[in-house]
């Protein structure tokens, strides 16, 4: 099982462990590589790997135009004039034309996100259809949420070998998300400002730890001893740093392995149940009909 599991995620997870292993091995300076993989009217999307880690620093940037980037693999800090947030595998990444930002990854090396960028006249006519006033992304992060959780995964089912998928209807999709976002969606960094950076580094090492194994029984208390914190103590700042708690963040991991296995094998969906940590089917259909809008059979005969 594990095997396959290694062989499902193949290009979302293992593509970045060995750039992070050329680079150790190398000693070469941290770089980013991006490679486009289809663009449109208004629209680019393109395949983001960076290696930098804990020894490298974080520079100033600025969006030179609308972007959404879905994070796939690894996590890293996102600071913006809205606040700091951590970014992990499932969340949204938004910037609109202008505004600086600046990317760190000092509690962890390395992540893989799938970028969108926008021209102004595309957002401006996507946002006038949506029936909204200003064309712009009212947060910097959306974290993982079932409203954009069949496009992500659908995003990291291309990306590790699954069915070709419209970049273009993905795109559309992602703008949306981004374009349905308010300032009340950015309030709990206001909060994760003020957490330890002992402590955000030890939820960072949790939430890497479920992104490698999400097929271990992580519960409240397990996480928690790991981090040298009480269970509240951990619940509260995971859920500040993350935008969701480690329970729903362990499941939504889970799905997502799921969706790409049902788009990637012809194993049958309770063995792929059993592989992604789901000890009981009917739960398993259950949450993943809450989280896809659709059943495990429906989501595998419609891609």
């Amino acid at each position: 099982m594990k095997g396959d599991r290694t062989a499902r995620l193949g290009k979302v997870a293992s593509d970045l462990r060995n750039a992070l292993d050329a680079r150790a091995k190398s000693g070469a300076p941290e770089g980013t590589r991006s490679v486009v993989l289809a663009a449109g009217a208004g629209w680019r999307a393109s395949d983001i790997i960076c290696t930098a880690g804990p020894r490298d620093r974080a520079f100033e940037e600025q969006h030179s135009a609308a972007s959404v980037a879905v994070v796939v693999a690894g996590s890293f800090q996102y600071r913006t004039a809205r606040g700091s947030f951590m970014m992990t595998p499932g969340s949204l990444f938004l910037g609109n034309s202008g505004e600086c930002f600046e990317c760190g990854h000092e509690h962890a090396a390395g992540d893989r996100c799938v970028s969108f960028r926008f021209t102004g006249a595309f957002i401006e006519r996507l946002a006038g259809e949506l029936g909204h006033r200003r064309p712009t992304f009212g947060a910097s992060r959306t974290p993982p949420a079932r409203g954009s959780a069949p496009v992500i995964a659908a995003i990291a089912s291309a990306l590790s070998g699954g069915d070709a998928i419209s970049w273009e209807e993905a795109a559309i999709d992602v703008a949306v998300a981004g374009l349905q976002t308010s300032p009340d969606d950015a309030r709990p960094s206001a909060e994760s400002a003020r957490i330890a950076r002992d402590v955000v580094e030890r939820v960072t090492r949790a939430v890497r730890d479920i992104e490698r194994d999400p097929n271990v029984e992580w519960d409240l208390n397990t996480l928690a001893r790991d981090a040298e914190l009480s269970a509240f103590q951990f619940l509260r700042a995971f859920r500040r740093l993350t935008g969701t708690t480690p329970h729903q963040y362990l499941v939504r991991t889970r799905l997502r392995e799921a969706a790409a296995a049902l788009r990637t094998s012809d194993r049958r969906i309770v063995e792929i149940a059993l592989a992604c940590g789901f000890n009981d089917l009917s739960n398993f259909n259950h949450a993943f009909r809450a989280e896809f809008a659709a059943s495990p059979r429906e989501y595998r005969r419609t891609t």
